[in-house]
Order: structure tokens, then sequence, then C-alpha cells
């Protein structure tokens, strides 16, 4: 069973002596035992995939901007939509690969 929250941790106290004696000689170390673990701290390929998507998205915008000033004969033809598209996508890396306050 995997604690995700305080009611369960008092649950697992109840049902199983061997846990409560744990708790009261070394509560962090027994709570961290059976805590589910965090995928977003330990799962490095959840940015490796964002980052790999926000990066194609970029791209994708480049390359397709790049199509439609050659179709139109060179005229400057920017959409609105490829804009917004591809400064959320590069605002989206930049949040993702800054390192947060206080972790630096």
């Amino acid at each position: 069973m995997q604690i995700q929250s305080a009611a369960d941790i008092v649950s697992k106290i109840a049902q199983d002596p061997q846990f409560a004696a744990d708790v009261k000689e070394n509560p962090g170390e027994a709570i961290s035992k059976v805590a589910a673990p965090m995928p977003l701290q330990s799962d490095n390929w959840i940015y490796r995939i964002v980052v790999l998507s926000l990066g194609l998205v970029v791209l994708v915008t480049i390359i397709g901007q790049i199509v439609l000033m050659m179709s139109s004969g060179g005229a400057k033809f920017l959409t609105e939509g490829i804009i917004a598209l591809a400064s959320a996508a590069v605002g989206a890396m930049a949040g993702l690969l800054a390192p947060a306050p206080g972790r630096a």
C-alpha cells in the first residue's frame, strides 16, 4: 500500500503495529519508505518528452512560416496564430528549463 495522504498514514498506523513502532522511533524515515514516489521529481523522461514536444512545435512553426512565405511569392506572411504558437512554446520551454527559485 502506497501512502498518498495523511489519512493513509493514520490508517496504516492503526493496521500495522510494526509500522506504528517504526513511526514512533523515526517518523521521517518510516513514512518516506512507504510514501508514493513523486514522478515530477524522480522521472526525467517527463521533462524530456515535454521539451521535445515544445521544440517540435517551434520547429514546425518556423518551417511552416518559411513554406508560407515561399508560397506567397516571398511576401511577408505572418499569421497571428503562428506567432502565438511559437511564442507559447518558447516561453514554456524557458519556464521548464529555468531553475526553480530556491533550488538553483
